[in-house]
């Protein structure tokens, strides 16, 4: 796995963030695997960014 962020791309919505975060936990009897965890930690950044505003929406 790289150590190299991804490119930022167009900016995700609130909405579309919470749908893959909870798609990660939808089965919520089963643990995260390591790359979920960081997968999910990386998408709560992202919409806690959006959330306070600090991300400008693609035109």
């Amino acid at each position: 796995m790289s150590s190299t962020p991804p490119s930022p791309g167009p900016a995700r919505s609130a909405a579309e963030l919470n749908e893959l975060i909870r798609a990660l936990w939808s089965h919520p009897q089963v643990p995260l695997t390591a790359e979920q965890r960081e997968e999910y930690g990386r998408l709560c950044a992202e919409l806690r960014r959006v959330e306070r505003g600090d991300v400008i929406e693609a035109a």
